[in-house]
C-alpha cells in the first residue's frame, strides 16, 4: 500500500465516522466512504478502475441495508465517477435490485450522477470486429484468456473497495465498488454486484463486504454464508475465518472480508498476501494497514 493510498483510506474512515457521529444512517456512511475511494483514482474502483480487453472501463457496485433488507446494484456500468451512488439510486428509485450494462449507464445519467469518459486516455477506441481492430498484444491476451483462463485470471486478481457501518439506530449496511480484474473479457461480472456474494447486510446477523477473486466468492456465496454463521452465534473473526478457509479448501479461492456484527464487534480478515483496510473508533488516528493477521 502506498502512502497516498494509506492517507486516502484514513481520510475516508474519518468521513464515515463523522457522519455516523452526527447521526447519519449507516447506508449514507458506507456510500460516502466508498465515494472517497472511487474519486481518488488510487484504487480499482471509480476513476481508478481497470479497463476490459476492448479498452472500455466497466464497473460494478452494490449496497445493502440491514433493517428492511433493501439492496441495489449495478454491473458493467460505464461513464460515471461513483457506481456506488448508482447502486443506491437503483435501490431507492426503482423496484429493482440490479441493473446492468448500457441501461444501467443510461439510468445513472437520468439520475444526473457525475460522469467520466467511457474510454480512459491512452486507450484506442475499438470496434466490435476483434481480429481487424485489436492490437497484436491485445489479441494475444484475449487468446491467452480463452486457452488458459483460470490460471491467468487468478494471476490477474485485484482488490475491490468496500465498507461496512453500524449507525445509532442499530442498522447495519455494507457496500462495495470495483473495476473488475486485469485482462477481463468484456461482459465479465464478478461478485461485487451480486447480493449475498460480494455484500450482505441484515440487522439480525451483521454486515459483510468482500474483496478478492470474484468467481470463487460467487461459487461459495461468501457474504451470505458469513452472515449466516454470525446469526448462529459465531464471532465475526471466527465466522470470517471459517468461510474464507472453506473458500481456499474447496476451490482454492482468494479473498478478504470486512465483517461487522450488530453489537459492534468487527473483523478484517483475509487469505490473500495483503489487504489494504482500516478502522477508526474516533480516537487518535485511524488504524490503516495492508495486512490483518
Amino acid at each position: 500500500m502506498t502512502a497516498p493510498q494509506s492517507g486516502c483510506l484514513a481520510a475516508a474512515l474519518e468521513i464515515g465516522y463523522q457522519l455516523l457521529d452526527r447521526g447519519a444512517p449507516a447506508l449514507t456512511a458506507v456510500e460516502q466512504v466508498i465515494c472517497v475511494l472511487e474519486r481518488s483514482g488510487l484504487f480499482n474502483a471509480g476513476l481508478g478502475s481497470h479497463v476490459q480487453l476492448d479498452g472500455v472501463r466497466r464497473m460494478d457496485a452494490s449496497i445493502m441495508e440491514g433493517r428492511d433488507l433493501q439492496a441495489g446494484a449495478v454491473a458493467s456500468i460505464e461513464g460515471i465517477v461513483h457506481p456506488i451512488s448508482a447502486a443506491r439510486s437503483v435501490m431507492e428509485q426503482t423496484t429493482h435490485v440490479l441493473l446492468v450494462g448500457k441501461p444501467a449507464s443510461a439510468f445513472a445519467r437520468h439520475c444526473k450522477l457525475e460522469r467520466q469518459p467511457v474510454r480512459p486516455s491512452g486507450h484506442a477506441v475499438r470496434t466490435a470486429t476483434m481480429t481487424k481492430t485489436w492490437s497484436p498484444k491485445t489479441l494475444a491476451l484475449y487468446r491467452a484468456m480463452m486457452s488458459s483462463g483460470p490460471a491467468l485470471r487468478k494471476r490477474a486478481g485485484k482488490e475491490t473497495v468496500g465498507a461496512v457501518a453500524l449507525d445509532r439506530t442499530g442498522t447495519v449496511a455494507a457496500g462495495a465498488s470495483t473495476g473488475g480484474i486485469d485482462l477481463m473479457l468484456p461482459g465479465r461480472v464478478g461478485d461485487t454486484p451480486i447480493i449475498g456474494c460480494g455484500v450482505y447486510a441484515d440487522n439480525e446477523s451483521g454486515a459483510v463486504s468482500m474483496t478478492g477473486l470474484g468467481e470463487g466468492i460467487i461459487r461459495i456465496a461468501v457474504a451470505k454464508e458469513i452472515c449466516d454463521r454470525l446469526e448462529q452465534g459465531a464471532r465475526p473473526v471466527s465466522a470470517a475465518r471459517y468461510v474464507l478457509q472453506k473458500l481456499v479448501r474447496r476451490i482454492n479461492g482468494a479473498a478478504g472480508s470486512l465483517v461487522l456484527a450488530p453489537d459492534g464487534r468487527f473483523a478484517i480478515t483475509h487469505v490473500t498476501p495483503r489487504m489494504a483496510a482500516g478502522w477508526w473508533d474516533g480516537k487518535k488516528r485511524p488504524t490503516v494497514r495492508d495486512s490483518f493477521r
